[in-house]
């Protein structure tokens, strides 16, 4: 006979049987299934907001609550910050807000709203959360509702090709993180990146085909596709960049395009990588940009330039430091016009970097706010791809 204290209480059924019910259930049966969680808990209500694609706005998955600004409202600092935070209401209320994270990306928050809410129930609340993040992360890849709810605008075509191929745009274990944004989110072309963990590694990569259109869409998904068929069959970094070269010359040969692929030792902290054309990546120490710490000699571009040249791939290694960030970007971003006609250049956009992560914030919202930054000078309106990809070395103990 099970004793006493084996057996689950009420607070620990509810949250069995919701989890049961939430992989059962449709994205939009989501919100019904949590609200009965929070009538039989004694919450007012849950309430359900995902990021959007820009991670500008809160959008609730539930129709009728209003979208809620990231940099504007507690539930947005609850996301920036990704912990709790408290909101006060009317009538004696209040909404605690909890960011609804899956592993280390952030997909939104939940807001649970009562009189008060003591240890037990907040601890319910965060498995609540937990729950909801694997089960969204599960489910988006097969249901258009996530994807509807968190876009604004309409996605083009050539877009929508490359986002079907993007992984999450956050990954990272104890050991490190790497987070990338890639705009204009609804119009890109030609630029897409990658990364990828396993116990001692992780790959991370950053493409920008020639031209705007379909077709440059088309040249870095088949440089993607060969990146990764490389990866997977664990080819060494000068065999997985010529997988990629042979794969643009068989099936694209009239198309090339830029790239930096890397591999971090997530032990020892060596960053290896083969630039091709590509602008060089740069090092962030102590919230400043080491100058040309990272430059190397670029070789040609990936295609048929590479072909003609005979290349045979270079691989640059540099030991990193506890906490060192490393930032590689497209071309878009420096040759962005600034109101004058100029362009923005390397001096601006390292400025905009120190600015971005002097404060201290973690990778991924450092990152959302250099971003913002940079379409906040152009009214959001870029006439490139501007891509960047953050990686963040911060292995165990000196965090």
């Amino acid at each position: 006979m099970a004793s006493q204290s084996s057996v689950p209480g009420p607070g620990e059924q509810l949250l069995e049987q919701l989890l049961a019910s939430a992989h059962a259930a449709t994205p939009m049966e989501l919100p019904a299934l949590v609200q009965r969680f929070a009538d039989a808990a004694g919450l007012d209500r849950i309430d359900v907001y995902l990021v959007d694609l820009q991670q500008r706005h809160l959008v609730p998955l539930a129709e009728g609550p209003p979208a809620l600004g990231v940099d504007s409202s507690v539930a947005g600092s609850a996301y920036r910050a990704h912990t709790l935070r408290v909101e006060e209401l009317a009538h004696g209320r209040i909404t605690t807000w909890l960011p609804l994270i899956d592993g280390v990306e952030r997909l939104g928050v939940i807001g649970a709203t009562a009189s008060a809410i003591d240890g037990v129930l907040l601890r319910r609340c965060r498995t609540l959360a937990s729950i909801l993040a694997m089960v969204i992360t599960s489910k988006r890849a097969a249901s258009d509702t996530f994807a509807r709810r968190t876009r604004s605008e309409v996605m083009q075509l050539p877009a929508e090709m490359l986002r079907a191929f993007l992984p999450p745009r956050t990954i990272g274990n104890s050991d490190v993180i790497s987070t990338a944004v890639l705009e204009p989110a609804y119009d890109i072309g030609g630029d897409v990146f990658d990364h990828s963990l396993t116990r001692s590694t992780l790959y991370v990569t950053i493409l920008d085909a020639m031209g705007h259109n379909l077709m440059s869409g088309l040249t870095t998904a088949v440089a993607m596709a060969g990146c990764r068929n490389a990866r997977r069959a664990e080819a060494e970094l000068p065999e997985l960049v010529d997988s990629v070269q042979q794969a643009l010359a068989r099936w694209l040969p009239e198309q090339f395009c830029t790239g930096i692929l890397a591999q971090l030792d997530l032990a020892g902290g060596v960053l290896r990588w083969c630039n091709c054309g590509h602008p060089p990546p740069l090092l962030i120490r102590d919230h400043r940009v080491l100058d040309r710490a990272l430059e190397r000699p670029a070789q040609p571009p990936l295609g048929t330039p590479a072909l003609l040249a005979g290349v045979e791939w270079e691989v640059h290694e540099e030991a990193l430091q506890p906490g060192d960030r490393v930032l590689m970007y497209t071309d878009g971003v420096t040759e962005l016009r600034t109101g004058g006609d100029s362009e923005f250049g390397l001096e601006r956009f390292t400025d905009s970097i120190i600015r971005a992560t002097a404060a201290g914030e973690p990778a991924p919202e450092a990152l959302r706010q250099l971003i913002h930054s940079i379409l906040d000078r152009q009214d959001n309106q870029l006439r490139d791809d501007a891509t960047l990809l953050l990686l963040e070395w911060r292995p165990p103990g000196t965090r």
